[in-house]
């Protein structure tokens, strides 16, 4: 991927040398960005200077680098797509997009990249539109550094912030977007990077991600969203050094993994979610050196899951560290911190000589029946607990941590 950033970038340096440069403003000769891009030449770039370009619908299908001077604002007027993309080698930098206009029936957004190849659309800002950047059979391509925010309008009334459909090798890098539908959605999307984005207060998920394959995102933040992040009907993906915060909400989690197969989700921070990972059919997952930090849940594996490794994780404050609604676990629970383990260590090895049961009588009460929850740190619950260590009967046997950790595991 860091080949894909520097190939373009070189691309777009061997082009500047043979460009012409063409100003659209208010007081130039040129006055209007249509304009500008019917002058344009493959090469060329256009300095789009301070102002407001109500334009209706722009189509860019030329080589061409926009440059926004002052940050141009180009209005939709609410009943328009801004800017559509097609073709290889564009650039867009600098400029305010406003008001895209909203249908039930098209996807209308204020930059749409379709059929395209070598994009970057970089620093810009985007704010009140139905879809802010619609992207659909593209490959390497780079959005990276934009500020968008959404209207935060119901569900139905708002579009996502960065939507990827049938795409590789993208990267999506460094953005910041809030109040959209979905903050990003990837679908059929392979071979691509989610890295150092900040998806917060969006009314579905920070990340929604279907059918895509050989994927990563890394170091983003999903914080205060409706129900956190959701990957589904995927394999091979990395999840790696992420922050999930503070989304809350009757069916709100970290993170939702459905049918996701042969992937890797280390060295992240889980803090202040409902549930910090909801697993439903899922096999063959790699859980390590994660943070479970002030949860409600930590960790719901259904009875569905099988062959995943949860490893020198660290469970500190949750209410429940892990719950499963089956009595067979076929899942594997070693070396992890548990901060309600009361085991010791004579050996001082720095491994508990007693084996660590993660799942309570109580939690597998309020699986069954979640009203139970009322009843919550009260004296009765704390007897079923010490009955269920002192003689177990409805905890999974299986589901046992046989190395627990006596400290923390340092991540």
């Amino acid at each position: 991927m860091r080949n894909l950033l520097f190939s373009i970038f070189f691309l777009f340096i061997l082009v500047d040398l043979f460009a012409n440069t063409i100003e659209v403003g208010k007081n130039k000769p040129i006055n209007t960005l249509r304009q500008g891009i019917k002058m344009a030449k493959d090469g060329d770039t256009i300095l789009l200077n301070k102002g407001v370009y109500k334009e209706g619908n722009i189509i860019i299908d030329k080589a061409i680098y926009l440059r926004g001077i002052d940050q141009p604002v180009l209005d939709g007027d609410n009943k328009h797509e801004i800017l559509t993309l097609t073709g290889r080698n564009i650039l867009i930098r600098g400029v305010y997009f406003v008001n895209a206009g909203y249908s039930s029936m098209n996807d209308y957004a204020a930059i749409k990249i379709i059929d395209a190849t070598n994009i970057v659309v970089e620093e810009n800002n985007i704010s009140n539109t139905f879809f802010a950047i619609h992207i659909a059979n593209s490959t390497f391509s780079v959005i990276r550094g934009n500020t968008i925010r959404g209207n935060n309008k119901s569900e139905h009334l708002s579009g996502n912030g960065i939507h990827l459909w049938k795409c590789s090798n993208m990267t999506i890098e460094g953005n910041a977007i809030q109040g959209h539908r979905d903050g990003i959605y990837f679908e059929f999307v392979t071979e691509s990077v989610i890295r150092q984005n900040l998806s917060e207060k969006n009314i579905r998920y920070g990340l929604h991600f279907m059918f895509s394959h050989n994927d990563h995102y890394i170091q983003n933040t999903f914080r205060g969203n409706g129900a956190g992040v959701s990957v589904m009907f995927s394999k091979k993906v990395n999840m790696e050094g992420n922050h999930f915060e503070e989304n809350w909400g009757p069916s709100a989690y970290g993170i939702l993994l459905k049918e996701i197969t042969d992937s890797y989700i280390s060295n992240n921070t889980f803090l202040k979610n409902t549930v910090g990972i909801y697993m439903e059919g899922t096999s063959r997952i790699q859980i390590e050196k994660n943070a479970f930090k002030n949860n409600g849940w930590a960790v719901k594996v259904q009875a569905s899951c099988d062959d995943n490794n949860f490893s020198h994780n660290n469970f500190n404050g949750n209410s429940f560290d892990i719950a499963t609604n089956g009595t067979m676990m076929l899942n594997k629970f070693f070396n992890n911190y548990w901060d309600k383990y009361e085991g010791y260590d004579l050996n001082r090895d720095g491994i508990g000589d007693v084996p660590y049961h993660p799942v309570s009588m109580y939690a597998m009460v309020v699986e069954q029946n979640p009203t139970t929850l009322i009843l919550m740190r009260s004296f009765i619950v704390s007897l079923l607990d010490k009955a269920e260590k002192a003689i177990p009967s409805l905890t999974p046997e299986d589901l046992v941590d046989g190395k627990p950790m006596i400290k923390p595991n340092k991540l």
